[in-house]
């Protein structure tokens, strides 16, 4: 029961530090998405369904939060934790390298889906300006942020805190 709680617990404690000091780790323009970094981490843990089910409630708490475009956060964080859901048997889980790799490249697949939503909803933004101002740097960010956090992780998920009492 504990384990129903942690999750959102976590997601809530990582949106209020997102829209009130993470901004002062901005470089470049760009901040570190720590509501990101736990869902990846989570969706590596306990597979695709729930890595895109708190994918897509990480996402729309961010987008009700952030007054963004409502739905966009939560399709895009959706779909990179469902695939990195589907890593979940079939990497090594102990390396922070693989997790640094994993959340470089959900990411870069989250950022273009949300991309090609704003494309579909005829907000223009160069290809260019998108892919090397906002999604390369992100990218790179949060990966660079995994040492940091993903140990942590790791251990409260050994001692049981995010488990749901399911397989």
């Amino acid at each position: 029961m504990l384990g129903l709680l942690v999750l959102p617990g976590f997601l809530s404690l990582a949106l209020l530090l997102q829209v009130t000091v993470v901004d002062l780790l901005r470089v470049k323009g760009v901040v570190p998405d720590l509501i990101f970094l736990l869902v990846v981490f989570y969706s590596f843990w306990r597979g695709q369904r729930e890595g895109a089910f708190w994918g897509f409630v990480a996402g729309l708490m961010k987008d009700f939060i952030t007054g963004s475009y409502l739905g966009l956060n939560a399709l895009s964080t959706g779909v990179a934790g469902y695939l990195v859901g589907w890593a979940e048997s079939r990497l090594y889980k102990e390396s922070s390298l693989v997790v640094m790799v994993i959340t470089f490249l959900a990411t870069l697949v989250s950022q273009l889906v949300y991309y090609l939503l704003l494309v579909y909803l005829e907000i223009k933004v160069p290809f260019g300006v998108a892919l090397f101002q906002v999604v390369f740097p992100s990218a790179m960010y949060n990966a660079l942020l995994v040492p940091l956090f993903y140990r942590k992780f790791y251990r409260l998920y050994l001692k049981g805190w995010f488990r749901t009492g399911q397989p």
